[in-house]
């Protein structure tokens, strides 16, 4: 996931002065971190296959897992989706469903290095060619049985595999036709 893009936290909310009981957590940065950021993920399930990357940045350095980023001011949750998953892997996706909603908060002692609260859409493919960009070092499509070498982070795993039980349904749906009235 990007990080939160042109926008450094105020040292204080607009209308008072820091004060020095203000409980308010530090980024691992100088800067102050007083609320979440906004990110979106991608669980693109395509020909039998997710599509994973290999994050190139902070957080999760190096770890494969669904592609997306944080939500820029006036975009809506399904724009930035797109929008980061097109920056990301070169594809075009179109949201379908909403996963999952969590939260990703990594700490460091009394401090928050980030936090932010994640929309996770299962989504169709529309097209383009995946190739690694933006924050991603590799993207690849990953077949259910192989997920274990790819070692998702746990949040992940269970996104993903959530992802596969909904589009088998979807799948299912679309086989046997509009239900009989």
């Amino acid at each position: 996931m990007s990080a939160p893009r042109g926008r450094e936290a105020d040292a204080a909310p607009r209308g008072r002065e820091a004060a020095p009981s203000d409980k308010r957590r530090r980024i691992h940065s100088d800067a102050t971190i007083d609320r979440p950021a906004v990110g979106v993920g991608a669980v693109l399930i395509h020909e039998g296959k997710v599509l994973l990357i290999r994050r190139g940045k902070e957080p999760l350095r190096g770890r494969w897992v669904v592609p997306g980023g944080t939500v820029e001011l006036g975009e809506t949750l399904e724009e930035a989706l797109v929008r980061e998953i097109q920056e990301e892997t070169g594809l075009v996706v179109r949201p379908v469903e909403v996963v999952t909603v969590f939260d990703r908060i990594e700490r460091e002692g009394d401090s928050v290095r980030y936090h932010y609260v994640i929309v996770d859409y299962l989504c169709r493919y529309v097209s383009g060619t995946p190739q690694a960009a933006s924050d991603a070092e590799e993207v690849a499509f990953v077949a259910r049985e192989d997920l274990p070498r790819y070692a998702l982070p746990e949040k992940a795993l269970a996104v993903v595999l959530d992802g596969f039980r909904r589009a088998e349904l979807e799948a299912e749906g679309l086989a046997k036709g509009p239900e009989p009235e």
